[in-house]
């Protein structure tokens, strides 16, 4: 593979069922739409795993091109990609996150 970028993504989204590319961390977001998708996935109560693409420019633009969308944060569960932060919070806020992740087996809490 001659873009090791591509490479490190295509292996983390296999390896984790639910990935998320973001500026920060889980635990000090760098930004206001990736602390949302955090906020989201924690209220679930998902597994997830981060990647921070304020620390690798050459993941921050590979991310971008490897799933030809343009803005971080970025979820994908199940080596899919879902979206970023608007996708993700409409699909919260309709119940249609909650039952995609349940439709790929990934643990989280049912809304009340």
């Amino acid at each position: 593979m001659s873009n090791p970028a591509e490479a490190r993504i295509k292996a983390e989204i296999t390896e984790n069922p639910v990935m998320l590319y973001m500026k920060g961390t889980a635990l000090f977001p760098q930004c206001g739409f990736s602390a949302r998708v955090v906020q989201i996935l924690n209220h679930l109560e998902v597994p997830f795993k981060t990647a921070n693409v304020l620390e690798d420019a050459d993941l921050r633009d590979g991310i971008k091109g490897f799933s030809n969308w343009p803005t971080i944060p970025q979820l994908y569960v199940k080596g899919e990609f879902v979206g970023g932060c608007d996708i993700i919070t409409e699909m919260f806020q309709s119940g249609e996150l909650a039952t995609m992740l349940a439709d790929h087996g990934i643990a989280h809490k049912a809304e009340a």
